[in-house]
């Protein structure tokens, strides 16, 4: 004991306390560093990053997103899960210590946290469809036989000499039965009954309930549910399946991936770089927007797991570690879906660029499609979707515990109920996500997507690094890194989190305003009224900043001297540690 610092005794000795008040911590190291890397590690490693890589100059992409990750991303992940370590609090009780002023940070991060589970776990419903769809005798998105498939329907010609890629194929200008499964089948955006007749759908036509899709959409929430209800102590056992078992499918995939004919040309595809895209400012966005939307900071998620570990675990080694994980997972990635794409390109005789699909399509659509072709099709499909559901859950597990543990640790009602709250947030997820499992509800989803989170989160991240760095005070932070760890972050890691962290994040905030264009869909063009109340939802959380601040001002004994405003400044005092 005689080796741990005074103020660091005395921390322990209020810990203690919280303990005996039910405090709990992880079981094992392990348990917090697959949670980390389970939420890190999510579906759009699998199907955007390649996607960018391959759109935004192969290999040259890399150069962008690797300042990106080493300049903003990992400080700032570094930077909340020390700040979630050292205060053993939420996001909102957290952000109250730091900065009084600046409480409705917190609030801000979960409200964002709540806009994105409420799309989120739709997705997984979808991936859980296929799994389950993957059974069949035949794969069903393998046939233009079914009642709901259109004349335009084509299985895709392969060649089947040997290991040999032909040039081209007259490819018909029809639609893939894998693409009509999914959009026209499973989505039903532009399909109703078994007539083929095509309906549009718009925001005020919705259609009717896709009952398979809310099935699976129930199914991921009871999943949910039950490993969350009762903290991280049933969650950290979950994850050692969600977790590692992704790892798994994706080694197996690559191996298979590379050894089939015609995987050297999907890799090329997807490494060689181009460098005279790095002149496109689209590039350098996609890059950050990349960077920040996988590693999470800005969710609140990071705090949260942080809090439950021991003081003086060493937090360098876990944000090192984590974020290295996911960034090289994203780039292996890029090898599993770019071999079998170049696989697709020799067998068909279609260009790759013809063959790739953004977002959901490459997983829901072209990769199914190449799956379909291998001998055990099933089986893939089976490991794949299966994999997809996984890498789901985890990242929906943490968005779902920042906003539990940020509400249980601020308000004791909702910390002596947690597992009524969870049903009552699970149930209410349910609700809105029964929107966007009818036919049209992907118009909804893309709404969510384009306006829950992104402006928010960026602006969200960006003010908590000004706060840090010229509120809190850079040094003040050092030194309670140093009271956890032993030893101060260097200038490196100071010069990105006063200067390199916050000019990226501006200057990617500024370009997403002047890139901005109202929604479109496919075909359909969102309403101005949809638009305008977009924006107005992107900024419904970072309003709360503003909002508790005044509240603060407002509520605020005595008139606004100076004395009054530093009080709101300053951490409180019951916060400090090192003085």
């Amino acid at each position: 004991d005689s080796a741990i610092p005074t103020e660091g005794k005395e921390l322990l000795d209020r810990k203690k306390i919280y303990q005996q008040d039910g405090e709990i911590t992880w079981s094992t190291k392990c348990d917090f560093l697959l949670s980390v890397i389970g939420f890190a590690v999510d579906l759009a490693n699998v199907w955007r990053f390649p996607y960018l890589c391959f759109k935004n100059g192969g290999g040259a992409f890399l150069i962008p997103y690797t300042l990106m990750v080493l300049l903003a991303g990992i400080p700032l992940f570094y930077m909340e899960l020390s700040l979630g370590q050292y205060y053993k609090k939420g996001a909102i009780t957290t952000w109250g210590y730091i900065c009084p002023l600046f409480k409705g940070i917190g609030y801000c991060v979960v409200l964002i946290a709540f806009y994105t589970d409420f799309f989120y776990n739709v997705i997984i419903s979808w991936a859980l469809h296929f799994f389950f769809a993957s059974f069949a005798k035949e794969l069903p998105w393998t046939s233009c036989s079914y009642d709901y498939n259109s004349l335009a329907c084509y299985t895709p010609s392969w060649n089947d000499q040997g290991s040999e890629c032909i040039e081209r194929l007259n490819s018909s200008q029809g639609i893939s039965a894998s693409e009509e499964y999914f959009y026209k089948y499973f989505l039903r955006l532009h399909y109703s009954g078994a007539s083929n007749s095509s309906v549009a759908r718009s925001l005020t036509n919705l259609g009717s309930i896709n009952w398979q899709m809310a099935i699976c959409l129930l199914i991921v929430y009871i999943i949910c549910y039950f490993s969350l209800w009762k903290g991280i102590k049933m969650s950290g056992k979950v994850v050692w399946f969600t977790a590692i078992f992704p790892y798994v499918v994706l080694f197996i995939l690559l191996i298979r991936g590379i050894t089939l004919p015609g995987a050297e040309r999907g890799i090329k595809y997807y490494i060689q770089p181009n460098l005279e895209k790095l002149r496109e400012p689209s590039v350098w966005q996609d890059a950050a927007t990349q960077v920040f939307f996988s590693l999470g900071p800005g969710f609140g998620v990071l705090m949260a797991y942080a809090s439950y570990n021991p003081f003086y675990n060493n937090v360098y080694f876990d944000a090192l570690l984590t974020s290295t994980v996911n960034c090289a997972t994203s780039f292996l990635s890029g090898f599993v879906i770019f071999s079998v794409l170049g696989y697709m390109s020799c067998r068909s005789g279609i260009p790759i660029n013809e063959v790739a699909q953004e977002g959901p399509g490459l997983v829901f659509v072209v990769y199914p499609e190449a799956l379909a072709t291998m001998p055990g099709a099933s089986a893939w499909s089976i490991i794949f979707f299966l994999m997809l559901v996984t890498l789901g859950l985890d990242s929906s597990f943490g968005g779902s515990e920042a906003i539990i543990t940020a509400l249980s640790d601020e308000f004791a009602i909702i910390r002596r109920n947690r597992e009524w709250f969870v049903a009552i947030l699970f149930s209410f997820y349910m609700v809105i996500g029964i929107l966007m499992c009818t036919e049209g509800g992907m118009l909804v989803m893309e709404w969510l997507i384009v306006y829950g989170a992104s402006w928010g989160l960026i602006i969200a991240v960006l003010i908590e690094a000004i706060v840090i760095s010229f509120f809190y005070g850079i040094k003040r932070f050092a030194m309670d890194i140093k009271e956890m760890l032993g030893f101060e972050p260097g200038w490196y890691w100071r010069i990105c989190w006063t200067v390199a962290g916050p000019l990226f994040l501006f200057g990617t905030i500024v370009s997403s305003f002047m890139g901005y264009a109202p929604l479109k869909y496919q075909d359909y063009v969102y309403p101005y009224a949809a638009n305008f109340l977009g924006l107005m939802f992107t900024f419904s959380a970072v309003s709360a900043i503003p909002i508790v601040a005044v509240y603060k001002f407002y509520n605020a004994k005595g008139n606004f001297k100076a004395v009054n405003f530093r009080f709101y400044i300053d951490p409180e005092p019951d916060s400090l540690r090192h003085r």
